[in-house]
Parts: C-alpha cells; structure tokens; sequence
C-alpha cells in the first residue's frame, strides 16, 4: 500500500531536557533549544514509514540549507520526495515549543511567508501532483493543510479529491482545527466539512471537536460525521478510551496508561500513524487503534515531536512492529 501524506514541515525550536548538552540552561537562565523540523502530517508521515509502508510526503519547500536538510531527512526515513518542489528564495516556516510541567504544549509560530502555503495554487505543479497523488492507495491530510492553503487551492484539492474517490483511492482526515490559521470558525467548519464529505477514515481529537463546532458529548461529533459519509471514524480522547464507530457500530477501546509524559507534542500525529501503518498493512480497525495508542505512548515519553530512528525502533525491533 502507498500512502501520501499533503502538508507542511517546518522547523522545529524546543527546550532541551536538563544536561541533555551538558549544560544547564542559556543564557540568563533561559533553557537552550534544540533545533529538529516537524509539522502534523510530516510527523504522521515519518511515523508511518517507520511501520513499513510506502510513503510520499508532499509539500513545498525553499532552496535554503534548511529545505535541504529536510529533504535529506526524509530520504533517510525512505520517504519518497519526488512530488516536493521547491521555490526560489524561499525557506520554511518555524515554530517554537513551550511545556508546562506536566508536559502539555504551547506553541508560537512564523510561518507567513513559508512555501507550503502555496501548496496545490500552481497550475502547472498542481497537473504532475495529481498524477503523481493518483498513483497512491491511500491520501492523508488535516485541517492545517486546508488552513494554509488558499481559497481557490483548497477548491481544486477538494475536487480531485472527489475524483481520486471515484477512481477508488482512500482518503484519511485530521480536522486538526487551530484557531489563528482561519479567517473566522464559520470559515474553518465550512471547509472542514467539505473536506469531510470526501473522507473515508476520520481521525479525530475530541478536543479539536468541541473548539470547532461547540460539542459537548462525543454522540454530537458521531452523528455528524456519520452525516458526512465517514465510514470509519476514530475520536482521540487523550487518556480517555478511543470511540470507534465502523460498520455501524461504536466500540470504546480503552488507552493504556503511560509511565512519563514528557513532551505531548506530536501525541496525536503519532497515533493516527500507529493507526494508519497498521490499517494499510490489513489490521482491523481495533488492532490498528491499540497500534496508534502504542505509537504515541512512546512519541510521548520524548521532547519534540520526532524521536530518533534508532531509538524509535529498538535494538531488534522490526519496523512494522515498532509501535
């Protein structure tokens, strides 16, 4: 199975843990940061190779050292980049990571000028990404993607979207809803719904749920994406049981609890890669959510939002199986 994975990658700025570089902290006190790249489907991306599949990431990137670096990364998680372009002049948004103790995040971007944001706005580039998208099995992309893209791109995403569908391709969603992104939340739900419309596989935070459309319970959430033709949704619920609902009907799995929570960065786009790597592969929709919540577990339990190849896998681990 193929997947491709549409989206942005950015570079990443978080706190180093305590004599991780042999230092306590900056100057003034302030804690160093380490510098690493990452961004929702780039993660989910990464994540899912690392089970075994065959994926491409899909972005655009500048012709700057970081760009290049990037694309060095990805070719090392065996990542196939030939439908990333990049731009002249241009280089990739960053973002900043803060934690408070109990290792919830907060996050302050620069990303105005970054070249994912011109993703699928290009005619001549848009043409080689559809046939290069129609090659694979599977699609996956969240609200943010829809977020940075414009008006007119999102259009003509949705489009062939429909049209890759019909030909039989699957589609898979995180709403991923984050505020600043839109022009309003009457604007994010109307795209996000559209974008719903086309979607097989759901995979949704609760939380990001009640923040764009206001549910209280999860039942609202069900009913509404039911409405929307989603045949398999999965509601993340932090620690609380995932919600299922396929083939008609609702199943609750629970979520085993984790040791050390350091870092929840990445928690949710490492669960839906644990997800997607074991549901590609032919596992059930169950087998595939207890895969998810083991990927996560073990993002978690590290700073940033990509943990080291070697460290993720394990000492004898095989790929499939490392979550």
């Amino acid at each position: 199975m193929k997947l491709a994975a549409l989206g942005e990658v950015m570079v990443e700025l978080a706190p180093q843990a305590a004599g991780q570089s042999g230092r306590a902290g900056g100057q003034q006190g302030k804690p160093l940061l380490a510098q690493s790249y990452a961004g929702d489907t780039y993660n989910t991306a990464v994540y899912v190779a690392r089970h075994g599949v065959d994926v491409s990431y899909v972005t655009l990137l500048g012709d700057d050292p970081y760009s290049e670096e990037v694309l060095t990364i990805l070719a090392g998680e065996s990542i196939d980049t030939g439908a990333i372009a990049r731009l002249p002049g241009r280089c990739p948004g960053l973002y900043m990571i803060q934690n408070t103790p109990d290792g919830e995040r907060y996050f302050t971007y620069w990303r105005g000028e970054a070249p994912a944001r011109e993703l699928f706005a290009d005619t001549a580039r848009r043409e080689a990404l559809k046939a290069h998208l129609r090659q694979m099995d599977c699609l996956y992309l969240s609200g943010i993607t829809l977020a940075i893209m414009s008006p007119q791109a999102r259009a003509e995403l949705l489009a062939f979207l429909e049209e890759y569908r019909a030909d039989g391709g699957r589609v898979a969603f995180d709403s991923n809803y984050r505020p600043r992104l839109w022009a309003s939340p009457e604007a994010a739900r109307d795209a996000v719904a559209e974008f719903l419309r086309q979607t097989d596989m759901a995979l949704l935070t609760f939380e990001d749920e009640q923040a764009l459309w206001g549910d209280r319970r999860p039942g609202s959430c069900i009913k509404r994406n039911t409405g929307f033709g989603v045949s398999e949704l999965v509601i993340k619920r932090g620690a609380e049981p995932v919600l299922l609902q396929f083939d008609g009907e609702l199943t609750a799995l629970e979520v085993p609890p984790v040791a050390s929570v350091v870092d929840t960065t990445g928690a949710g786009d490492s669960f839906n890669a644990g997800y997607l790597g074991a549901r590609l592969q032919g596992a059930t929709p169950e087998r595939s959510i207890a895969a998810g919540n083991r990927c996560a577990a073990r993002v978690i339990g590290h700073r940033g939002a990509i943990i080291p190849r070697a460290e993720f896998l394990g000492a004898a681990t095989p790929a499939a199986e490392a979550c």
